[in-house]
């Protein structure tokens, strides 16, 4: 298999645990989200979207959105499931990725953000404004759901799942753009745990061949 990805990248990032928790290998190829390589013809032909992470299969079928290829790898490698069989504990699970997935991420990825600064001219203050507002309205509720419906060292039980998967990548992001996540404690508490997996370490944006400190 061969990864398109980009170490600071929240999605791939989910894709690279997820492939680590499964001991699946692959070929990594970096593109470089903040040169504009996701913009080049040669990549779109591959990714229509423009975005990564893409996942390309030994048959050669590209698969892009992260949730969609941990379902692929769910499916190919049953073993250490991240998705649920049981139909409730797979929408628990589901639940909190997609609250992640949808709510959270889309409107703080870095393209969002250029936007903001490059169209409509905001100032760094006022983008760091924004990203904080919907980081903090998505913690509070991902907080509740966890405290509602979560058991165990990880969001759901002592195994990691699709929802860990998508929950360290968003938390370390936030970190990373300088937001206050303590009050969230059992979020934090979860995300502190996985770090010091080894799949997770694995999968960790400094460990990737293209990282920039």
């Amino acid at each position: 298999m061969q990864l398109y990805s980009f170490f600071f990248s929240s999605t791939s990032y989910r894709v690279r645990i997820a492939l680590a928790l499964k001991g699946l290998n692959y070929q990594y190829h970096a593109v470089n989200l903040r040169a504009g390589e996701q913009r080049s013809s040669a990549y779109r032909e591959l990714n229509p979207s423009g975005s990564v992470p893409l996942l390309v299969t030994d048959e050669g079928v590209a698969i892009s959105q992260s949730l969609a290829i941990i379902d692929y790898l769910d499916a190919i490698q049953p073993a250490s499931r991240l998705i649920p069989r049981d139909p409730i504990a797979r929408a628990r699970v589901l639940e909190v990725a997609s609250l992640i997935g949808c709510d959270i991420h889309p409107v703080n990825n870095l393209r969002v953000l250029g936007y903001l600064q490059k169209n409509l001219n905001v100032t760094d203050t006022q983008k760091s404004t924004w990203y904080q507002h919907w980081v903090e309205q998505g913690m509070e509720a991902l907080e509740a759901l966890l405290h509602r419906q979560g058991h165990g060292s990880y969001c759901f039980g002592d195994e990691p799942t699709l929802a860990d998967c998508c929950l360290v990548p968003q938390v370390a992001n936030a970190l990373r753009m300088g937001c206050d996540l303590e009050r969230f404690e059992l979020t934090m508490a979860i995300y502190r745990h996985c770090l010091v997996h080894p799949a997770f370490m694995l999968a960790d944006p400094s460990n990737q061949p293209d990282y920039i400190a």
